[in-house]
Parts: C-alpha cells; sequence; structure tokens
C-alpha cells in the first residue's frame, strides 16, 4: 500500500546526513608520499643513483605540503563539531617533525645525505603514520556519544 505525503514533506530528506570530517578524504595522500619517500630511499640505497635521492626529496616535500592541507581542513572540521583524536593527531604531527627533519637530511649532497639518516627517518615516518591512523583515516572524532573512535 502506498503512503500519503503531505506538502510539508515534499523536499525534506528522509534521513539526516552524516557529517563526514572533510580531511578525512585528504589523509591518505601524505600517507602515500611518504610511503613512496621510503620506496625511493630504498631504491637509492640499493643502486646509489641521484635520482632516486632526488625523488625522495620531492615526495617527502609533497607529502609536507598535503600534511599541512590536512592539518588546515581538520582545524576547519574542528569548528564543525568534531573533536580532536589527540592520539592520532599527536602522532600525525610527531611525523610531519620526523619530515621536516628528513627532507633537511636530505637536502645535503652525497650518500650520506639518505645513508642511513634518511633511510632511517623515513623509515619512522612510514611506522608512525601507519600505527596510529585509523581505518577511517581520521585525525578527529565525533562529538555526540556513542560515535566510534
Amino acid at each position: 500500500m502506498s503512503e500519503l505525503i503531505s506538502a510539508a514533506d515534499v523536499g525534506r530528506p528522509l534521513a539526516k546526513p552524516d557529517r563526514q570530517p572533510i580531511h578525512q578524504i585528504l589523509v591518505p595522500f601524505p600517507v602515500a608520499y611518504f610511503a613512496a619517500a621510503f620506496v625511493t630511499d630504498l631504491a637509492y640505497w640499493r643502486t646509489a643513483e641521484v635520482t632516486w635521492e632526488r625523488f625522495s626529496v620531492w615526495l617527502i616535500t609533497g607529502g609536507l605540503v598535503m600534511a599541512a592541507l590536512v592539518a588546515l581542513v581538520a582545524v576547519i572540521d574542528l569548528f564543525r563539531g568534531q573533536r580532536p583524536a589527540w592520539i592520532r593527531a599527536l602522532a600525525y604531527a610527531s611525523a610531519a617533525v620526523l619530515s621536516i627533519i628528513n627532507v633537511l637530511v636530505h637536502s645535503r649532497d652525497g650518500y650520506t645525505a639518505v645513508v642511513p639518516a634518511g633511510l632511517i627517518l623515513s623509515g619512522l615516518t612510514l611506522a608512525l603514520l601507519l600505527s596510529t591512523v585509523s581505518p577511517r583515516w581520521t585525525l578527529t572524532n565525533r562529538r555526540h556519544l556513542g560515535a566510534r573512535a
């Protein structure tokens, strides 16, 4: 049997959409950049081809730019009613600081720019990000009770 729809109900959404954090879309990008930088560091370590070292510098820089964009958008999400997931947010910030140090290490000239310090920093950054980023790729939690972290 069909339900009757009143004139007042026309145009109203049937369900209230869930507010998904905007930064959640962007979080995987810096992780991908830093993972690729680790791979190019490994390639440089094995081949000593300077092109791999240059790729690493550009990938780390790109990851830092994207991480800054994620941080900016996460702040906007906080004003939209989200609350910070402190452990994930601090780990993410720590990974960004490690990456700043890493790009400075990579900017030196020669083999020692990557091996071993740059390679270790790239690995630590990637491990930190992968161990703390939630499966939902978010740095915030919802405000209302009963939400999953």
